[in-house]
């Protein structure tokens, strides 16, 4: 369920994300060629990983009601408790607000070079509250629960960036190289890619 509803919003908003891409590729490109500054496949692709996260959280938080009730929710886990732990309405509004704000939390921890939990948690309670405040203008609702669900994904997703920095610090040399890290950036460019022309129809494969 939450793999078709991913699956819809790129579908949806496909033309958007190769303008998007092409126009961002092509001033990143031309800064750095201009500035003489190091390119590094990696880096400049996780940022761009980074920007389309964004553009489709925007399109599942803006057109994707995650919540089955309209209204306004001021009473912390009222929804929460609502779903039978298990079924897809769980899974889904329960779930589903927590895992897409992992991504958030670790690329907005590695980008700001968070150390601390605190480093995180009120970003991602600004942007959540937020989020919740213009789905409450245009039709939706606004559910205190979801917010403390967003902020968890976001927590998580600190302690992954926490972790997997930790790891990277004890891997071999070589596996800590641009070159390594370049190999499997540019194996996931290709794989996506791939991915994203056969699901709107352009499939290579």
């Amino acid at each position: 369920m939450i793999v078709d509803t991913l699956t819809d919003a790129i579908v949806n908003i496909w033309p958007m994300l190769v303008i998007f891409m092409v126009v961002l590729i092509t001033i990143r490109t031309t800064y750095i060629r201009i500035n003489h500054e190091k390119f590094v496949f990696y880096k400049e692709f996780w940022n761009l990983v980074f920007i389309v996260y964004i553009l489709l959280l925007f399109q599942l938080l803006t057109s994707t009601e995650m919540n089955t009730n309209s209204g306004l929710n001021l009473v912390p886990f009222t929804e929460i408790f609502r779903y039978k732990m298990g079924s897809k309405l769980f899974m889904f509004n329960v779930v589903g607000n927590i895992l897409i704000f992992v991504p958030f939390g670790y690329f907005v921890s590695g980008y700001v070079k968070a150390s601390k939990v605190s480093h995180i948690l009120l970003i991602s309670f600004i942007t959540s509250l937020t989020v919740e405040l213009v789905q409450l203008q245009i039709g939706r609702s606004f559910d205190i629960d979801d917010i403390l669900l967003n902020v968890v994904g976001s927590i998580a997703g600190f302690f992954l960036f926490i972790g997997l920095t930790a790891i990277k610090k004890h891997l071999p040399r070589i596996l800590q190289s641009d070159l390594f890290y370049n190999l499997i950036c540019i194996i996931i460019f290709i794989l996506c890619i791939g991915y994203f022309t056969k699901l709107i129809g352009f499939g290579w494969f």
